[in-house]
């Protein structure tokens, strides 16, 4: 695959080329809709960063697709790890989410990327702390589930998402991963919500990550 960068209207569309109709479906998560050219995402042209930005985009996003497709391994444990040691002594509000807060307990997953939740003052704060990382802005997302979305490739693919408070969990819970303390939302929430959305197989695994701690 290849990418380009294109402006019009006011916007710059990142665009990945010459996919492999494979990975349309993998674009296509990644939130890259069908273009003339390939599969891209707009961003408003008076972006800060937008060329740098870009520049990091091309170099890792064929990377970012295979890794998403699980041909190539995804170290998450060293883009956490790299993550912790970037924001070290910042004020940052922030917790871990998605299957990346599931392998730091242990259970038998492997994430394909470091989803976080920080509040919103946070949220364009790493994009300042990330921006030789970052492959998309960090923008406002109204309308949307969340009020900001940041995207890096550090080792792996970084995402965050702005929220007014990402403690605001009942029973959130401090893991210990190696010699660092990372908040995880409560093991039965993560369970119930991945039933919901029928992942069978993330299910079973938590279920026998339970069973064994049980014993």
């Amino acid at each position: 695959m290849k990418t380009v960068c294109k402006t019009e209207e006011g916007t710059v569309a990142f665009i990945m080329t010459e996919l492999a109709p494979e990975y349309h479906d993998i674009a296509l998560g990644l939130y890259y809709l069908p273009f003339s050219e390939g599969f891209a995402k707009r961003f408003p042209a008076d972006t800060p960063h937008l060329e740098r930005i870009y520049q990091r985009f091309a170099r890792y996003a064929e990377e970012m697709v295979l890794q998403t497709a699980q041909i190539r391994p995804v170290p998450w444990d060293r883009a956490l790890a790299a993550f912790i040691d970037i924001i070290e002594g910042e004020h940052i509000s922030w917790r871990l989410a998605g299957s990346v807060a599931l392998a730091v307990r242990g259970v038998d997953i492997s994430p394909r990327d470091l989803d976080l939740a920080v509040d919103n003052a946070s949220a364009p704060r790493l994009g300042e702390l990330l921006l030789d990382y970052l492959v998309e802005p960090v923008l406002p997302t109204p309308g949307w589930i969340a009020n900001w979305f940041g995207r890096a490739f550090l080792h792996a693919r970084v995402e965050w998402i702005g929220v007014d408070d990402p403690y605001a969990i009942e029973g959130l819970e401090t893991v210990h991963w190696r010699g660092r303390a990372v908040q995880v939302p409560p093991l039965e929430m993560q369970l119930q919500e991945d039933r919901q959305r029928g992942l069978v197989e993330r299910v079973g695994k938590i279920e026998h990550y339970l069973m064994n701690r049980q014993r």
